[in-house]
Formats: structure tokens, sequence, C-alpha cells
């Protein structure tokens, strides 16, 4: 029995015109209907699949590619396109002589219309997605060879042809991958520590293994004491290869909502808010969430329909001195460069000469591919080994345990060994820390209710603010009402904020809530 992906090819089904196009004869709208509901099902248009009920075809994009720029969008060389009455009009007259007891015609709208109604294509092989690099199979072995992989549902097109790479490399391969990657591309970044430069790779490499992974993997973001300083360059390197989509941060999170749902349907790899304005705070309640969902749903924009898509794209951000805030802190990776020089720019004498216009040559990108992956199949055929030593990362410690696996195979160390450092760049947990310190020492553990604790904070008559500026105010700087002060302090409890933890209890005398500060002793136990 063949498989939708090896039926016949259309020109066996169908007798061919003098035009060399495979003939079908219509009559009737219901004959017309089923004719080409049956030939649209035997593929009788090229590169035709089902997406989720949906008959797609996969074409060629004008101009894609073509990219000057590490921070441009890079689309894919090719799309999925949905069938409809338009495109398969279109496509009918490119590919197909549709004919009646007359001649040549053209379907109807509306035949056409319900010719593409059914959600049933049982002829038509299923596509998931376009992919523009090789890809690690759930079962451990590498999709390499372009066009359709019926194993995945994964569609693979290359802008640079790969030599096959071996399911187990060499020795000599592999130690030639290590010195190209560590040695000379990424030999003269500015890397804060060692923990940065694995984190990075272990973001270069999450994309090429997540179908095998099948994990979750956090927000990377990619930052920098100064401009000048490569990080650019760096997610380009990712970006290229897989394809991105380059967008403006946004502090509104309807804005970044709407942002997010109109990429999804992109076949690119990689999402990139690239350079956020400088000390921008990354918080985020709409983005947290994507970064622990396998899924994103939210309605199409300009309809009332929802639609969900697949979280399968690598998130990340690039800036100077940035900061994260609120859940975003436990779901970030960072990567830190520090040139530690007045204008990194300026700098001269690098290993690969002109980096930023070197990696947006294919044949280039083609060269670091191909040492990635080989330290990947390397890693497989040695079983994949996983790492017991990184961190809990709660729904991402599956993908670090994986990824840290791979990094500690081929000897690259301190992965996530920044974790505890980067906490100091949780803007949202030293603005709470701060206010809970000045709590305790102006109150001493006594306890307040919101109404209460409000009232401190009053200026007096004498201009003095006795925070210190520390307490809790909204964006506008405007203070919370008593209600929404209240809310804030509850969403809170039992946070530790380093040493300090805020407490609440109900006070039947008062009859409200109310709340007070506790701090670890120096001497107990963590």
């Amino acid at each position: 029995m063949t498989t939708a992906h090896h039926r016949p090819e259309p020109s066996h089904l169908h007798p061919v015109g003098p035009s060399g196009r495979p003939v079908i004869r219509v009559g009737s709208d219901p004959e017309t209907i089923r004719v080409l509901g049956q030939a649209l099902n035997d593929r009788i248009i090229p590169d035709s699949y089902v997406t989720d009920g949906e008959p797609v075809v996969i074409e060629e994009v004008s101009g894609a590619g073509d990219v000057t720029a590490g921070d441009e969008d890079a689309p894919l060389p090719k799309a999925i396109s949905v069938l409809r009455p338009p495109l398969l009009a279109s496509l009918l007259a490119g590919h197909v002589d549709v004919v009646d007891d007359k001649g040549e015609v053209a379907p109807k709208r509306e035949v056409l219309a319900s010719v593409l109604a059914p959600r049933s294509w049982p002829g038509l092989p299923r596509l998931r997605r376009i992919i523009s690099t090789p890809m690690l199979r759930p079962d451990g072995t590498l999709l390499q060879q372009p066009g359709y992989d019926p194993a995945t549902g994964y569609f693979l097109t290359v802008s640079q042809p790969l030599d096959p790479i071996p399911d187990t490399p060499t020795p000599a391969q592999v130690d030639e991958a290590c010195a190209f990657l560590l040695d000379q591309f990424l030999a003269d970044f500015p890397w804060r520590t060692d923990a940065d430069r694995a984190n990075y790779l272990a973001l270069l490499v999450t994309p090429i293994i997540r179908p095998y992974t099948r994990a979750l993997s956090p927000f990377g973001v990619i930052d920098a004491t100064m401009p000048g300083s490569g990080k650019t360059i760096l997610t380009s390197c990712v970006g290229l290869m897989i394809g991105q989509r380059v967008l403006t941060w946004t502090d509104s999170e309807d804005e970044l909502r709407k942002a997010i749902t109109t990429v999804m349907p992109d076949q690119v790899g990689a999402v990139v808010f690239d350079n956020l304005e400088e000390g921008t705070v990354v918080n985020s309640a709409n983005l947290a969430r994507l970064m622990t969902e396998q899924t994103w749903t939210d309605r199409r924009l300009g309809t009332n329909s929802a639609a969900t898509y697949p979280n399968d794209k690598l998130w990340l951000a690039t800036g100077n001195n940035l900061r994260v805030g609120g859940d975003m802190a436990s779901r970030t990776v960072w990567v830190q460069l520090d040139p530690d020089c007045p204008r990194p720019e300026a700098r001269t004498g690098f290993t690969i000469p002109n980096l930023d216009s070197w990696i947006l040559d294919p044949a280039n990108r083609a060269v670091v591919l191909r040492h990635v992956l080989i330290l990947i199949l390397d890693w497989t055929a040695h079983g994949a080994p996983v790492s017991t030593s990184v961190p809990v990362m709660r729904q991402f410690t599956r993908w670090a345990r994986m990824v840290g696996g791979f990094l500690e195979h081929h000897g690259i160390p301190a992965f996530l060994a920044n974790a505890e450092t980067s906490r100091s760049l949780d803007e949202d947990a030293a603005e709470w820390r701060a206010f809970l310190l000045r709590w305790d020492t102006l109150h001493c553990g006594a306890r307040l209710s919101a109404n209460q604790l409000r009232q401190t904070a009053e200026v007096g008559m004498s201009g003095s603010d006795p925070w210190g500026g520390c307490f809790p105010a909204r964006p506008s700087g405007m203070p919370y009402t008593v209600r929404a002060l209240g809310k804030l302090l509850t969403g809170q409890l039992d946070r530790w904020r380093g040493d300090v933890v805020l407490r609440s209890a109900v006070d039947t005398h008062l009859g409200a809530r109310t709340y007070w500060v506790e701090r670890q002793d120096a001497d107990s136990p963590d």
C-alpha cells in the first residue's frame, strides 16, 4: 500500500493533453465539485499538502532570503499558502487543463469554494511546518534531506546545500568543529563570563534539537554594557539560519499580545526583539505566559474567531543594560557581553574579520551550521547524555538537562553558572526587596492594614518622604488606592526577597487583613 507521500504523479491518474498538462473533464456544478475534489486529493496540484484540515501548497517567495543586515526580517524562501478559490483557480490554470464539452473552462468561484469545503483530505500528506535548517527528529536521527519528510511532517528548504553529516562523526571532525566554534567563530566576543558563552551555545542549538527534546525553552536576553559589542551578530547567526522576524519592543500588554499573535503563523524559527532602549525592564504577563505554554491561543486579528498555534519558536531580545521584572526573571537565560572599553566598534585583530557582514553570506552560515550539526550528532551517537548538575528551572528543567548534557559532553563549562548573578537583574525583585527592608526598618514587625500602610506613605508638611522613594506607586507616579494596594500586597505574600518576606493574617478586631515583614536571622538555616 502506498503512502500519501508516494502516491502516483497526476499524469498517471489523468490523460495528458496537447499542452503537456493533465486533462480533467468536468460537467455540471455537482460533477465538477466531485471531480476536482478527487483530483485535488490525488495531488493534481504539485507540492500540495494538508494542515489542520485545510489543503495547502508550498510556494516560492520572491525576494525572500535577500538579507542585507543581521537586524532585518529573514523570511524563508518558501511559504505555506492555504488554498482559497482564487489561488486554486490560478494553480489549476497553471498545472491542469480543465475542459467540458465546449473546450477549456475556468470553474466558478462558488464551485471552487465547495471543492475546498471538506476538512478530510486523506490523499494529501500532513504538513506541519517549513524549516530552513536540518533538525533532529524525535527518534534522534537528523532530518537533512531537502524536501518533505514523512516522519515529521516537516519540509526542509535550504539556501545553501550542505554535504551530508555522518550519523557518527569521527573524532577529528568533532575536534575540528569544537575548534572552529570556540576558537574562531565565538573567540572574539567579549563574554562577561564562561557562562555567557555556554548559554549562547545552548540557545544556538535549541531550535535544531527542539523536535528531539520536546522541551519548552526560556526567553534569551543578549545584553551588553555598550553598543557595538556584537549582540546583533549573535542573534543573526541563529535567526538567519532558521528564519527570523525582528520586532519592536512595546511595554503595552495589548500591543505585545497582538505582535505575538501576528508573528505566530510565520514559518520562522526565531523572533527577536532587537535593540531595546537602554535600561528597559522586560516585564510582561503575556510574554511570561508564552514562555511556559506549548501553544498560543488568541483571537485572529480583525476577526472574532480564535486560533491556536504551536509555540515552537526561539524568543530573543537584545539591548544594553537591560533588566527583567515579574515572572520573566525565572523564565530568562542571560548572555552578557562586556567589552570594557570606550569604543567597542573600533576594536581590531579579530579571528574572523568583519563578522557582521561575514555571517550574511549563506556559504559562511553553512560552515557554522555544519560544525554545530557535527557536535549534535556526536552527542546523540553517544546516547545523548543529560546533565544532572544544572540548576532546576521549573518548566525549563528538561531543556536545561538536555542542552546541559550536550555542552558537558563537549567539555563546554559553566552552563547557567550565572543564574544566581542574574538575579540582580530582576528589577521587580530589587524594588520589592528595597521596599520590604525599608518597611522592616520603619515598623519593626508591626502589623498594618493596607489603609494604615498607605497613610505612612503620605508626605508630611516638611516634604520629607519616610520611605525614601521605595513605596510602590503606579507607573504614572500616582499612589495606589487602599484597595489596589491591598491587592498588590496580597500578590507578594510568602514570596522571599532575599532574606525578607511579607506575611499576612486577618485581624478580627479591625475587620481587615493586616501585613507585616519577617526577616530571616543571619544564623538561620537556608
